[in-house]
């Protein structure tokens, strides 16, 4: 794992830390061709070097930033708090590994048809 990763993930309490660490490892299956990140503070995926997803943790929640691509998976996902973007879980729920997959091979697919996205800086 990534040095700020692995500092990012350790400083967590140990449910966020396992929910996160699942998360991660369904992100780096589903896009075995991304790298690890560290974009706004938090960890992330960059694909061809544009920010591809991003992962995290709130006072009362884990979070999940695929970008805009949630819109396409409302219904699979109408029982989690989504908000443009971003979709929250409670640590001791971790989010399934096939709807992560799903999402993420979806965000890489629309990556690919723009030639502009966010860029994941150093």
């Amino acid at each position: 794992m990534a040095g700020l990763h692995a500092e990012y993930l350790a400083a967590l309490s140990a449910d966020k830390h396992r929910a996160l660490e699942k998360l991660r490892k369904e992100i780096a299956a589903a896009a075995p061709k991304a790298e690890e990140c560290i974009s706004y503070g938090i960890p992330g995926f960059r694909l061809n070097g544009k920010l591809l997803v991003s992962y995290g943790a709130g006072a009362n929640h884990c979070a999940f930033y695929p970008g805009s691509i949630v819109q396409q998976f409302k219904k699979e996902l109408k029982d989690y708090d989504t908000a443009k973007g971003t979709i929250r879980f409670a640590a001791d729920e971790p989010f399934p590994g096939a709807l992560v997959r799903k999402i993420v091979k979806a965000r890489i697919a629309q990556q690919a048809k723009t030639k502009s996205g966010s860029r994941c800086p150093n």
